[in-house]
């Protein structure tokens, strides 16, 4: 009977984890994960999932989610078991691992990860190993659950954090378990690995003397016989892996090459005795193996890389093998290993201290360019299909393709060590070789070895970055080379990009740049998408560095630009527009007029012709997309005009202000056509600055009406970017400007007060998040007059209710704002400035802000408290403890009084009174000590506690639900 009432307890959970399990919908399976989640947190998952433990008629998925619920409770929830019961629980889980002594191995996994917990924080249970090897260790039946636990100790420990232990008691804790154990580990795990020739080789033993260490003393394990059970097992298949991990650990204890370095002379030969393993596992094709063996020598020259510097001659067998598995590895499997060692090599290798070694190693760095650029070379496919190398392995075409990019950082050392010449003559020399070898056999449709001509030219791109523009040697005959390439899509690309790389060079080397720009602009025509994407970001990069030599052109590049516009794909017209608008900013200002009009006016040309005709979204967008053509135009072309004087990019500004402004009247339901008007308004602003005065009251028109008919952030933005330009203070800004955008401001913001009276935040996260990024600009720049507005404590309470949300985004500008605010509580402002007046806050606009504070604070302290310990996103907590801490250094004793009320008014059960105590006092504390920073600390570890033993009743928070904003004005 007692039995089955166990049973009919746990049953409703049971069903809830098979309804996860089913097919069931998502409304089901919500419920059922909130009713699991409510459970795992409940004090009767203590009794039902020991229950579902023993159960016979309860399937493995079952048992491994009460395991897992188990270790959870004793993680988290300890404190709801009286002290005198943990004998009772430690009696139960230990039976539990006589039970699954056989497996299922997770099952047996997670119950030593509970008994592990349960020794870390049961401070009293002093003989943790010897009480476990007694009860579990005498029968062979039972020692996988010794070796698992002894596995997982050390970590657990390790990883302790999550521990409801102070630091000091997790310090005790882990010398008692692991320091004060560490012999006994050593003495067992040898007895163990002595006591049959099966035992040296279990996985389980290697993982265990993996866990252990750190813990143990290296030189002891090293004398230890341990050291050759590792090797042996590297010799076996089924200890491989685990081995391969033991043995890369044991290395990884000696990074401190100087104080290691008796175990280092020990340790070296055997990584060397492994050498042949990995010449026979590449003849053998066995990748395991090759990759394991690769693993341990690039293991091995990571944590030696200093004795690799300082003894060349010692160490340069060690890095002839690592090159050997770069060399080896025809599939590209391990090489991604060496990867770290050639960088850290490399940073020792270019310090003048170590330039013998250097020399002594060019060698082995001119293999490696060799070696990389065979790699870099895409296969040929045993089809024979040119069009699809990889023969429909996409995951292996990813993987060469990421490979590649990491591969070119490798060159990239190279380049640093070996000097950049001898570097380039290597690709320079294979692709003179492939056109001396298959130059008068290539035709348009038909290049033979392409992929050898194509490897050179991609190692030539991953150069670029090293080379000097002052290079005269080497590019002087690689480039007329590259630009003669023949006709192959993916040999065209390559040879683009490569070309794309050296703009900077070839702005100072402004004889080169005609060969090169034509290369590219032919390119435009050509059939192939991603020809055509290369096309266009090389062009963007010669535009942008030889600016100064194409202004000439800037007719030609005008008439190219427009016959070559619509072909591109959307992100490649950005980037031939970014292109010619670079050219653009170097015109002379007494042209810059004509000559942006010339550019722009077929653009907005046509997107008057698309409006007329556009009735679907497709249209509409098109003309979104155009409009983000010529914004790019007014970010970048913004040569320096005097104040005094009249911009001449203004000018144009003005005569294309009508079309945007019909543009947002006409399709005032479209979004992404007001955001991107909104946009090119935004930078406008940022790249004329005060020029754009005259244009000021019509601007500021549009964006109320704007913002009033469509309720869409967008218009928030120009806003902001207004209220940076235009605060008082700035050069060119007089003060009845500075006051009228002041009151363009606060319509917007009243505009935003209503929405927020009609609709929830949660409907309206995105505008939450823009009105208080605009709110922290107006903090800043208009400090005085934003926070004596009679409005900011509207502000204020609007703020509360959008810490309801759980968008992190729309969270992090909310309490950025609050931050910002309560920094002029303070006797020096948030905001930085070379005038002192604008640093130190005037005592009025101090008191004003603690007047703020009191008006707002219970909400503020409540709202901010139950979303650290309910529904802030993690990123949040930074900002809202900060929150909270430029609170209590404004008014400690008062915002004391707010988080006790807080503290009072949570859902019944969920916090203990004495919990309740001991924070409130460690509050206490600090302010009557002065140690204010310290409370931030002390709600971070309360709210985090809290939160990890407490979700949010499904009936809601009672006293601490938010009340709805609202605002008549």
């Amino acid at each position: 009977m007692a039995a089955n009432g166990a049973q009919q307890a746990f049953e409703p959970i049971l069903a809830a984890h098979t309804t996860m399990q089913s097919g069931a919908n998502r409304t089901q399976k919500e419920q059922a994960h909130q009713f699991l989640e409510q459970f795992q947190k409940s004090s009767e998952a203590w009794t039902a999932t020991i229950a579902m433990l023993q159960a016979d008629g309860v399937d493995a998925a079952a048992k491994l989610f009460a395991v897992t619920t188990l270790k959870g409770k004793i993680v988290y929830d300890l404190h709801q078991i009286p002290r005198a019961s943990l004998p009772e629980l430690r009696q139960s889980i230990m039976t539990n691992l006589v039970t699954f002594r056989n497996g299922p191995k997770p099952i047996r996994l997670q119950l030593c990860v509970c008994l592990a917990n349960l020794a870390i924080q049961w401070t009293e249970w002093k003989d943790v190993l010897p009480l476990v090897v007694t009860t579990l260790g005498t029968d062979p039946a039972t020692l996988p659950c010794v070796l698992d636990f002894l596995r997982v100790l050390p970590e657990e420990v390790t990883h302790g954090r999550k521990i409801n232990l102070t630091e000091s008691e997790l310090q005790l804790r882990t010398g008692e378990l692991l320091e004060e154990n560490a012999q006994q580990a050593l003495n067992l795990l040898t007895q163990y690995a002595q006591s049959s020739p099966a035992a040296a080789q279990n996985p389980q033993l290697l993982n265990c003397i993996t866990s252990w260490m750190r813990e143990l003393s290296l030189d002891a394990i090293v004398a230890s016989p341990l050291l050759k059970v590792i090797m042996n097992a590297l010799a076996v298949d089924e200890p491989f892996e685990a081995a391969v991990e033991c043995f890369c650990s044991l290395i990884g204890e000696t990074k401190d090459v100087d104080e290691t370095m008796n175990a280092i002379q020990i340790l070296a030969p055997q990584v060397m005795s492994l050498r042949p393993m990995l010449a026979a596992a590449a003849s053998e094709e066995d990748s395991e193996k090759f990759k394991g063996i690769a693993k341990i020598f690039a293991e091995a020259g990571e944590s030696w890389v200093l004795l690799v510097a300082r003894m060349p001659s010692e160490f340069r067998v060690l890095v002839e093998a690592i090159i050997e598995t770069a060399s080896l590895d025809k599939e590209r499997d391990a090489i991604s290993h060496t990867f770290k060692f050639w960088w850290d090599l490399k940073q020792y290798l270019t310090i003048e201290k170590y330039m013998q070694a250097r020399l002594e190693y060019m060698d082995i760095y001119s293999q490696l360019v060799d070696i990389m650029i065979s790699h870099l070379e895409y296969p040929k496919p045993e089809s024979g299909n040119e069009k699809d190398l990889f023969e429909g392995d996409r995951e292996q075409e990813e993987k060469f393709r990421e490979f590649r990019h990491h591969m070119g950082d490798v060159l990239k050392s190279c380049c640093e060590v070996m000097g950049i010449t001898e570097c380039l003559k290597k690709p320079y020399q294979l692709i003179e070789k492939w056109v001396q070898a298959h130059g008068v056999h290539a035709t348009a449709n038909n290049v033979p070895e392409w992929q050898k001509l194509e490897a050179p030219l991609f190692a030539v791109r991953a150069m670029g970055r090293m080379v000097p523009p002052e290079e005269s040697i080497m590019l002087p005959r690689l480039i007329p080379l590259i630009v003669q390439i023949p006709d192959h899509d993916k040999v065209r690309f390559q040879a683009i990009m490569a070309l794309g790389r050296y703009t900077e060079w070839t702005a100072q080397h402004p004889e080169t740049l005609q060969p090169q720009l034509q290369y590219i602009m032919n390119a435009f025509d050509h059939p192939t998408k991603d020809v055509l994407r290369a096309a266009a970001l090389s062009f963007r990069f010669f535009c942008m560095d030889c600016a100064s030599d194409l202004v000439e052109y800037v007719q030609p590049l005008q008439q190219f630009y427009m016959k070559n516009l619509e072909k591109l794909p959307r992100s490649s017209q950005e980037e031939i527009t970014e292109g010619v608008a670079s050219v653009l900013a170097k015109v002379p200002l007494d042209q810059l007029y004509n000559t942006l009009k010339a550019y722009c006016e077929p653009l907005m040309h046509g997107i008057v012709n698309i409006a007329k005709e556009a009735n679907d979204d497709e249209q509409k967008k098109l003309i979104a997309d155009k409009v983000i053509i010529v914004t790019i135009f007014f970010d970048i072309v913004k040569p320096y005009v005097p104040p005094s004087e009249d911009h001449p990019a203004v000018k144009y500004c003005a005569e294309v202000f009508p079309i945007l402004g019909e543009l947002l009247t006409h399709f005032h339901d479209f979004v992404p056509i007001l955001e991107q008007v909104c946009r090119c308004w935004r930078y406008q602003i940022s790249s004329y600055r005060t020029h754009m005065r005259p244009l000021l009251p019509n601007l500021a028109n549009k964006l109320t009406q704007g913002f009033e008919t469509s309720k869409q952030g967008c218009f928030l933005w120009v806003t902001a970017s207004i209220t940076r330009e235009f605060s008082q203070g700035e050069e060119g800004v007089d003060k009845p400007t500075a006051d009228a955008v002041f009151l363009f401001y606060e319509q917007q913001a009243k505009t935003f007060l209503r929405v927020l009276n009609d609709l929830p935040p949660e409907e309206v996260p995105d505008l939450i998040e823009d009105f208080y990024r605009l709110g922290s600009d107006m903090v800043l720049y208009y400090p005085m007059d934003c926070i004596t507005s009679p409005l900011m404590d509207t502000v204020l309470l609007a703020a509360c209710s959008a810490l309801t949300l759980l968008k992190e985004e729309p969270l992090l500008s909310t309490l950025h704002f609050l931050r910002d605010l309560l920094g002029y509580g303070r006797n020096l402002a948030p905001s930085s400035s070379f005038d002192p007046s604008r640093q130190e806050v005037p005592q009025a606009l101090q008191n004003r802000v603690k007047e703020l504070v009191v008006g707002a604070g219970t909400n503020l302290v409540q709202r901010i408290m139950t979303g650290m310990m309910y529904s802030f996103p993690e990123g949040c907590f930074p900002d809202a403890s900060g929150v909270l801490l430029d609170m209590f250094e404004l008014m400690p004793q008062q915002v004391a009084n707010w988080v006790q009320q807080t503290v009072a008014m949570l859902p019944a059960g969920s916090i203990t009174p004495q919990e309740s105590e001991r924070f409130l006092n460690n509050i206490k504390q600090r302010i009557e000590t002065g140690d204010i920073r310290m409370i931030r600390t002390i709600l971070q570890d309360f709210t985090t506690s809290y939160r990890r033993r407490n979700v949010a009743p499904r009936e809601g928070l009672g006293r601490l639900e938010a009340s709805r904003f609202r605002f008549s004005g």
